[in-house]
């Protein structure tokens, strides 16, 4: 109503103020000026009136939309000069549930309000912000001048008054009344506009406030589209955060983050459990507070791996010997790792760490590594084990002189004992002597179990004297044990041949074969004897010189004694329709016509160098076989040929056996080379070089022996290896003993893990073969399935193979 009465208002107003003009214009000259100024002084005032409110809310406006932070108390620097300079006595500005006046309305003051919406920071939501503007009626700025203007030229020119409103109210008022009435329709949201036809300064004044307006239409499009993304932004963070915070609460392991400064923002319920903190009590602690970790070994504090992510900038792990000392004290085993996080710019806003509960990873790798390197029936160290600390040895011996005697024993009337009594009590007896000679040993001295009824022993820092007088008490102590067995009592004695190692032995292959010589010499002495090696032993060099198969070897080479069998390996489970295996197996025709096993001269060759010429040999004549079985049946057999490590390093060999590949014509599919994981480790660039050129060109790969080393986990991943032939050590005994049954397992989840088919050796009946087929294990070797026999072919042999496997018998 207010605003109505004042839009009425101008409307009379402004022609009675230019007829006034023009009558004063009339009377006298000399008032021309001042008749020509006032209106204009007037009519400048009118626009103040009316505009003056509308910056004061502009600015307003502009402020609080331009940074949604911006607090009231933050217009106090601007707002007090504008209204200085537009003469506004006050202003009261209202946001939600917070005000702020500038100025003291006086009564009698015009206001005009305004309002409009901004956004909440706090709520996240739009609240209305209202403008009170204060000042003096317009009415109250011209009344003194009306008043004059009325009493002088109200009688005298009312009749040229009336002329001249009519005249304005065709040329002026009725223009005039169009444009406050298409404000009015603006007002309210209208998109109309005021008429540009005209050539007077309505519209000049039109167009310039069309433009004015359409400016501030597209401001608010681009404030509106860009409140649009904000809010879409703001729903598509919160979503994200959403599926952030499942993720995380949904994962097997700890996960928490950090600020740069290191300390905790989040724990996911993981993290919670392993630690014993709820997130209310971590958050804004340190995380070495939270994650107390300690040394396994020492117990010394170990700082999280947060602090070092965040001073190095870059990803941490640790994956042994932590312990995370739990709010309640208890210790658990974790492997751990963090890393930075970074902003949009690459600047360090905090870290994450992730861990994980790894006691049981850490026992089981505990096992396997014992397992690995200890005898499972007497608990000592096994070959392999004696043979890398033999190996170590010969190394400190070359480089610092240390010395070290290494004793070889043979028990004297082990095989009276397994053929009256039984391996039990062979086991047992074997388990006894193990336990003695770990008690009779110093701390720095190494007893393994070497095979059979075959002990070593490695003296350090032991002269040949105090060798050989250890020995001796060695021997004795076995002298004396009455071994009693089902009421039967047995005298057992012990050969023991000792050698110095030295500088100028080359090899632990060379050690123990001295060792080995000089305890047959024992033997040969009378047994239960000591026998010390001398460099001019007579005896012992005869026995070194019978043991060299050297010539032999070379002899049945070129004499062609050299001769192949085969072992077929089969699927476990008769419904596997898998291609089925057979492996190629060395033999040598002696002189006599008689047949030599390869462990009769292999270790030989091994030792000598020749391995190179004979897997050459062997690769050529299994090739030759091959192609002549697909040619007669279309076999698709696929054949598993051994290779020693001395091929893979050696000159010339991989590009012989490319030559050889492409010479028989053979599909590469149906070649797997067998390496031994040990050959594989201590030649690994080689070995990877060698196994990725051939099984590019599609040949196979299997790892023989596998999980007799724990080394052999940490490389496999990067080798490509098609199949694990798991140990037959840990195959044969698996039904009674649990220990190598978890290792069968563990090496069967692992290479299926990895996408690897298992390979069990050494089946030997038929029960094992089940246990296999409970296990999962993918093919099998063995007495059990097949005996190796010649290779040659034969009319039934294409479908031969197919017998071992038994429909219906659900062991394969």
């Amino acid at each position: 109503m207010k605003s109505a009465r004042h839009n009425e208002a101008v409307h009379i107003g402004l022609p009675l103020k230019i007829a006034g003009i023009v009558f004063w214009g009339l009377v006298a000259v000399g008032l021309l000026m001042v008749a020509m100024a006032m209106p204009w002084l007037e009519r400048i005032a009118v626009l103040e009136h009316e505009t003056s409110p509308r910056q004061i809310v502009t600015s307003v406006r502009e402020q609080l939309l331009e940074d949604n932070a911006v607090t009231l108390d933050a217009l106090r620097p601007s707002i007090p000069p504008l209204m200085q300079e537009l003469n506004i006595p006050a202003v009261s500005i209202e946001r939600s549930t917070k005000s702020i006046t500038f100025g003291k309305p006086e009564p009698g003051l015009e206001s005009f309000t305004s309002s409009f919406t901004s956004a909440d920071l706090q709520t996240g939501g739009l609240v209305d912000v209202v403008v009170t503007v204060y000042q003096q009626t317009i009415e109250q700025a011209l009344l003194t001048r009306k008043k004059q203007l009325m009493l002088v030229l109200g009688i005298s020119f009312f009749a040229f008054g009336l002329i001249i409103q009519w005249i304005l109210q065709k040329v002026i008022t009725k223009p005039f009344h169009q444009m406050i009435a298409t404000a009015e329709l603006c007002s309210h949201g209208n998109e109309a506009r005021f008429n540009e036809n005209r050539f007077d300064e309505f519209g000049y004044l039109s167009r310039f406030i069309n433009k004015a307006m359409a400016a501030l239409q597209a401001r608010q499009l681009e404030l509106s589209d860009a409140l649009q993304r904000a809010q879409a932004g703001e729903h598509a963070l919160f979503d994200e955060k959403n599926r952030a915070e499942v993720t995380l609460n949904s994962i097997a392991e700890g996960v928490i983050t950090t600020d740069r400064d290191g300390k905790v923002r989040f724990m996911n319920p993981v993290a919670e459990r392993l630690s014993g903190w709820k997130q209310e009590e971590a958050t804004g602690r340190d995380i070495d507070d939270i994650i107390h970790l300690i040394d396994e070994q020492t117990g010394d504090f170990i700082p999280c791996a947060v602090s070092c992510s965040l001073r190095n900038n870059k990803i941490e792990r640790n994956l042994q010997s932590r312990l995370l000392v739990r709010k309640g004290g208890e210790e658990i085993a974790v492997a751990e790792s963090a890393a930075p996080m970074h902003d949009a710019t690459g600047n360090i806003v905090g870290a994450v760490l992730v861990f994980d509960d790894v006691r049981q990873t850490r026992e089981l790798t505990r096992q396997l590594s014992h397992q690995a390197s200890h005898d499972a029936l007497t608990g000592l160290l096994n070959r392999r084990e004696f043979e890398a600390r033999l190996q170590q040895a010969l190394e400190n011996t070359r480089s610092n002189g240390e010395h070290y005697a290494l004793c070889y024993i043979d028990l004297d009337q082990f095989k009276i004992i397994n053929d009256t009594c039984g391996h039990t009590a062979g086991d047992e007896l074997l388990r006894v002597l193990g336990s003695l000679l770990h008690k009779k040993l110093r701390d720095s001295d190494i007893v393994a179990r070497l095979g059979g009824d075959e002990f070593g022993i490695l003296l350090q820092g032991c002269t040949m004297a105090d060798a050989e007088k250890l020995a001796g008490e060695i021997r004795k102590v076995i002298r004396a044990l009455n071994f009693v067995w089902d009421g039967k009592s047995f005298e057992i004695g012990a050969s023991i041949g000792i050698v110095p190692l030295s500088g100028t032995t080359q090899s632990v292959a060379e050690a123990l074969s001295s060792a080995d010589v000089a305890c047959y010499a024992a033997k040969e002495q009378g047994r239960d004897r000591v026998h010390v090696s001398e460099p001019d032993d007579k005896e012992l060099k005869r026995h070194r010189s019978e043991m060299r198969w050297v010539g032999r070897i070379r002899d049945a080479l070129k004499e062609g004694r050299l001769t192949l069998y085969r072992q077929s390996i089969v699927p476990v489970h008769c419904s596997d329709q898998r291609e089925l295996h057979t492996e190629i197996l060395l033999r040598m025709i002696g002189k006599d016509e008689k047949l030599i096993p390869p462990g009769r001269f292999l270790r030989a060759a091994e030792q000598y160098g020749l391995m190179p010429e004979i897997d050459r040999w062997v690769v050529e004549h299994s090739l030759r076989w091959l192609a002549n079985e697909i040619r007669l049946c279309q076999s698709t057999t696929i054949m598993a040929v051994n290779l020693s490590g001395q091929s893979l390093t050696a000159r010339g060999f991989l590009s012989s056996i490319v030559d050889l590949l492409h010479d028989s014509k053979v599909p590469p599919e149906q070649i797997c080379f067998e390496i031994t994981e040990t050959a594989a480790i201590a030649n690994f660039e080689t070995a990877l070089k060698f196994m990725r050129l051939l099984h590019g060109m599609g040949c196979r790969f299997a790892l023989d022996d596998f999980g007799s080393g724990m080394s052999s986990f940490a490389y496999l991943k990067q080798l490509p290896v098609d199949y694990l032939k798991i140990d037959g050590s840990y195959v044969r005994d698996l039904l009674h003993d649990p220990v190598d049954r978890a290792m069968v397992q563990s090496v069967n989840q692992i290479g299926h893990a990895m996408g690897i088919q298992t390979i069990a050796e050494y089946v030997e009946d038929r029960s094992i073969l089940g246990a296999l087929a409970t296990i999962g294990v993918d093919f099998a070797q063995g007495y059990a399935i097949d005996k190796p026999q010649a290779v040659r072919h034969t009319e039934a042999h294409c479908d031969s193979v197919v017998s071992f496997i038994k429909p219906g018998s659900g062991q394969g």
